[in-house]
């Protein structure tokens, strides 16, 4: 095994390492030279579902509050350091690359010790502490955004998006996307999601939205979550509005090409909004290290391809999607300002840096 991909916790995580791993094989590398480490969370299940050998540790991060278990945090990095390390001179890794998140630091330590390149990416405009942290082992670090805050010599790529992003055409798709939604294809289209689980905030707000909505008739594609937080059978949508909720969506290229204008988390969603040039309404969460979500959001609003709408003001989310969901003058402008910053193949430069440094 040559690479090693540290990424863990969130999809936020976890589908950007993977994005990664494509683009190794697109450029040769055999699957079976590629591997990944992480926890016992969704990377636990994705990693082993996609066929990649899988290393899992015992990591966790640290508590904001005052705990006991902080106390015992230094034990579990050292643990799991010395597990990744093992596995890194059985397997003849050569570059070790972490995509943030708690399972970095351990990964960079070990890589370290090891004698493997080790390389860090940031999903997000501001850097959790462990990128910070991690920084210190990295030949080389990659920022998802023009500046980040905390990495000041971040390379700026991109965040690594899935391959169905790398050469995204809306319009080949279209057509598809419309008979998967079963929508009439004349009608405006808002979509709405808030990651693989959900966001119970905008679920609330969105079936709000729609039971009293006063503009336009529009077509909803809503991707709730697969429990639907926030979310009961009898909320029903106006006259005016043709809602559709599915539970979870596999082909998000599709979800991406009907939609006209998204509203979303501001979490690793962005890299994909961007890649699609999809024009935005983003919520950012209160949760997360630095108020990352906060600063993803300012990121693509200053760059005039979103707007944002903070969870205190989401009872404005009615009239900001009436304002802007037929106005084809605002969201073309919003779409060339989403496609002006995009890096649809940043999982390709980062790929490539990979077999640069095992060359």
């Amino acid at each position: 095994m040559s690479y090693l991909i540290a990424a863990a916790g969130t999809g936020g995580h976890v589908y950007p390492g993977l994005a990664v791993a494509e683009a190794l094989i697109r450029s040769g590398v055999p699957k079976g030279d590629i591997g990944f480490v992480g926890g016992d969370r969704l990377e636990a299940r994705v990693y082993p579902g996609e066929g990649y050998p899988f290393l899992q540790v015992e990591i966790r991060g640290l508590r904001r509050e005052l705990t006991l278990a902080n106390l015992t945090l230094p034990l579990v990095v050292m643990r799991a350091r010395k597990q990744i390390k093992e596995a890194i001179s059985q397997r003849g890794v050569q570059v070790v690359l972490g995509m943030g998140g708690y399972i970095t630091i351990p990964a960079g330590m070990a890589a370290a010790s090891a004698g493997a390149v080790f390389m860090n990416a940031e999903q997000n405009a501001e850097a959790g502490l462990a990128n910070r942290v991690a920084t210190r082992w990295a030949s080389r670090t990659f920022g998802a955004f023009p500046a980040t805050r905390g990495l000041p010599g971040a390379e700026w790529v991109g965040n690594p998006v899935r391959s169905a992003f790398w050469d995204f055409d809306r319009a080949a798709l279209r057509s598809k996307a419309v008979g998967r939604y079963e929508l009439s294809g004349d009608r405006p289209v808002l979509g709405v999601f808030g990651g693989s689980l959900g966001a119970k905030t905008l679920n609330i707000a969105l079936s709000a939205m729609v039971a009293g909505w006063e503009g336009p008739e529009i077509d909803v594609v809503h991707l709730t979550g697969p429990e639907a937080p926030g979310l009961e059978p009898e909320h029903l949508a106006s006259e005016k509005v043709t809602w559709r909720r599915i539970g979870f969506e596999d082909e998000m290229g599709l979800f991406y090409a009907v939609s006209d204008l998204v509203v979303a988390r501001a979490g690793g969603a962005v890299a994909e909004l961007t890649a699609t040039a999809t024009p935005a309404i983003l919520v950012p969460g209160r949760f997360g290290s630095a108020g990352h979500q906060r600063e993803n959001a300012r990121s693509l609003t200053e760059a005039g391809a979103a707007v944002t709408v903070l969870e205190d003001d989401i009872g404005l989310l009615p009239q900001i999607v009436r304002s802007l969901i037929g106005d084809d003058t605002a969201l073309s402008t919003m779409r060339a300002s989403a496609a002006a910053i995009a890096r649809p193949r940043a999982a390709l430069d980062i790929g490539a840096a990979m077999m640069e440094a095992a060359a």
